[in-house]
């Protein structure tokens, strides 16, 4: 209720001489006046935890594999709702870091794996189709990791500022499992997830995205002839997130289920008796249009804008 819409409605039930509401009902409009009368805005919120605008975006051009073990992004249809993705862009650098400080730790932590995954998606997009991995962003000796497009509480920021700046920052969150959500836009990295990670529910969506990821066969499997699993290479560039070689060994055997290891090759791979091997990445777009069919869209937009 408004300041407006609470003084109109007591200017109008003085005119009409309406009788003075019970002692109940007259404690319920004190405080709606009340809080009409407060700040109309608070610190921290009005910023949407629940990631609507990004969640709705997520939801309609991102498309599982049939085992949801990966994911693959319609770029072209993102790029139809651009303004809507700008939006969320825009709600998310209106954040200052007042308001940043009073969120939860998991309302931080859901606020910046969605900002990495959306600043990543807006960075494809400002190059798509016209390029085949992320990879190709800033030419030959660029980063694209490390370019400042964006603000983020306040300071102009790149990729790299808000995975290893502020994510992985040592004594703020210490959480290994966002390694399985923030996706860099690669057809190797774990699956971009078709919905927004929320404070709420946290713990459980970083939970399933490491199952889903795990369980990707063609990236994270045993080699039983060999003795060996095969896993991701994100467990060697990250290694000490997980406690160093030996904390990765110990976290897979702990989660060995999940790459569908038996409880007897669990006790092999903490043994070491199973040797541990990172497969290759594969940097190619995670896009759901094929290489041709980019290059059929090139060759439209080049005729159209001559």
């Amino acid at each position: 209720m408004t300041r407006a819409s609470v003084h109109g409605w007591a200017a109008t039930a003085h005119a009409d001489g309406a009788s003075m509401p019970a002692p109940s009902l007259t404690r319920s409009l004190t405080l709606a006046l009340l809080l009409a009368l407060l700040p109309m805005s608070l610190p921290a919120a009005g910023f949407d935890h629940h990631h609507r605008t990004w969640d709705a975006l997520l939801r309609r051009h991102v498309h599982d594999s049939a085992d949801r073990t990966s994911s693959r992004l319609d770029y072209a249809g993102v790029a139809t709702e651009r303004d809507r993705l700008h939006q969320y862009l825009d709600a998310l650098q209106a954040v200052t870091p007042e308001d940043y400080r009073s969120f939860d730790r998991d309302q931080r932590l859901a606020f910046l794996i969605n900002a990495y995954n959306a600043f990543t998606v807006e960075s494809i997009l400002r190059h798509y189709p016209r390029i085949d991995s992320i990879r190709a962003i800033g030419g030959l000796f660029g980063n694209p990791w490390r370019i400042r497009f964006f603000r983020l509480l306040g300071v102009p920021r790149h990729l790299d500022d808000i995975e290893h700046g502020l994510i992985r920052q040592p004594g703020v969150f210490d959480e290994p499992l966002i390694h399985f959500a923030v996706n860099c836009a690669a057809a190797d990295c774990p699956p971009l997830r078709n919905e927004a990670y929320v404070a709420g529910r946290l713990d459980q969506q970083l939970r399933d995205q490491t199952l889903r990821f795990l369980g990707h066969r063609a990236i994270n499997r045993l080699d039983a002839e060999a003795q060996r699993v095969w896993v991701t290479p994100l467990l060697d560039w990250y290694a000490g997130d997980f406690g160093g070689e030996r904390g990765v060994r110990a976290w897979l055997a702990e989660h060995g289920e999940w790459l569908g290891l038996d409880p007897e090759q669990q006790r092999q791979l903490a043994a070491g008796t199973l040797t541990v091997a990172f497969t290759d990445y594969d940097w190619t777009l995670n896009d759901i249009h094929s290489a041709e069919e980019r290059a059929v869209l090139i060759d439209y937009l080049d005729r159209t804008t001559q």
